[in-house]
């Protein structure tokens, strides 16, 4: 493990140590297409899902309710999120079907859960904006897609349908949280044979889905 990985993590638990206990109130006013992505999965019985960057597990639990044939994953890179996504999950009452695990995205094996199938499914929610590695990150879960898997991303465009100035207070916003919109995968997507891409009003964030994908 990477010294800039180990820092990552303790980078994450001091911003989210506090933020966890507001964050799902907080984050669904600026965190669009979150509900559209879980709609949009189409898991099938039995299907293993992974969110990488899980965070409070409050997608996790929406796609337990949803499609409550499947088996999901979560793994974060904060103590302090897991705690909270412990106690949503709990509260759910799904710790037999959500099984949460300490790790970092470009390390993703199905190991990290004590499993060895791969997953029918890789989610990426807001997080590949926030990991360092994110061409790492996504190289990891190409490889731990199973045959006819998908990965799905829903994260911050390049905002330029915005105007000017608001997205330069937005950009000024979401680096007070450590938050990059990753605009070179966006370039790359928007050229990527077979990726399903949908923009949000103002390239505010995109949706993609993709049967495999390599940076």
């Amino acid at each position: 493990m990477s010294a800039e990985v180990e820092n990552h993590s303790d980078l994450m638990d001091r911003i989210y140590r506090h933020q966890r206990f507001i964050y799902d109130i907080t984050r669904k006013y600026y965190l669009f297409g979150r509900d559209r992505l879980i709609r949009e999965l189409d898991l099938k019985p039995g299907d293993r899902l992974v969110e990488i960057g899980c965070g409070t597990a409050r997608n996790l639990v929406k796609i337990a309710k949803a499609y409550p044939e499947a088996r999901l994953f979560g793994l974060d890179a904060s103590h302090e999120m897991l705690k909270s996504a412990a106690e949503n999950v709990a509260r759910a009452g799904l710790q037999d079907r959500i099984t949460l695990a300490h790790g970092y995205a470009e390390n993703l094996t199905p190991a990290m859960f004590a499993e060895t199938a791969p997953f029918a499914a890789c989610v990426f929610s807001y997080s590949l904006s926030m990991i360092p590695d994110w061409k790492a990150a996504i190289n990891a879960a190409s490889r731990n897609l199973a045959s006819g898997g998908h990965i799905h991303i829903v994260d911050f465009g390049d905002l330029t349908g915005l105007g000017a100035v608001a997205r330069h207070a937005m950009l000024g916003w979401l680096h007070l949280f450590h938050v990059a919109p990753r605009t070179e995968l966006l370039e790359r997507l928007e050229h990527e044979p077979g990726a399903d891409l949908r923009l949000l009003p103002g390239r505010y964030a995109f949706l993609l889905t993709a049967g495999n994908l390599s940076v």
